[in-house]
């Protein structure tokens, strides 16, 4: 099976293991890292992918609350696009992950891809994410460090 191993030092996401190598960078939690409800920090310790939504969907396709809402354009602050990875956490300290919804998910922030300014989720660019959502499959072992 593959694992998706995110660097946050460096702001990059790997799989290994898997039908080809990916790579993609990413926007962690501007906050920081931490496991705090509403903190806006990204946990770090083992996760595993719960679920995952927007299968088929167009490629700027916005979410709210796991649901397709429509396609973006230009709509104003940090959208939620293309697809959702959800994680659960494996370890005591992250264990409430999925309650804080903190997904891998396609962003309209490419720009800011390679520094930490996101909400506590990992962000990807679009076409990463729909690259990555389909070599991941429900249960794939993730590691945040």
């Amino acid at each position: 099976m593959p694992e998706i191993h995110i660097n946050l030092a460096e702001q990059r996401l790997l799989l290994r293991g898997g039908e080809k190598p990916f790579s993609a960078v990413i926007s962690s939690g501007a906050a920081g890292i931490g496991f705090t409800p509403g903190s806006g920090c990204t946990p770090t310790g083992r996760f595993r992918v719960y679920s995952r939504h927007g299968i088929g969907a167009p490629l700027l396709t916005v979410f709210r609350a796991r649901i397709p809402i429509g396609i973006y354009s230009n709509q104003a602050g940090d959208c939620i696009l293309s697809r959702i990875l959800c994680l659960d956490g494996l370890d005591a300290e992250n264990a409430n992950t999925r309650a804080r919804y903190i997904y891998i998910h396609g962003t309209n922030d490419v720009e800011h891809l390679g520094t930490p300014v996101s909400a506590g989720c990992i962000r990807l660019a679009p076409e990463d994410m729909v690259q990555l959502f389909e070599l991941a499959p429900t249960g794939t072992p993730v590691f945040i460090s």
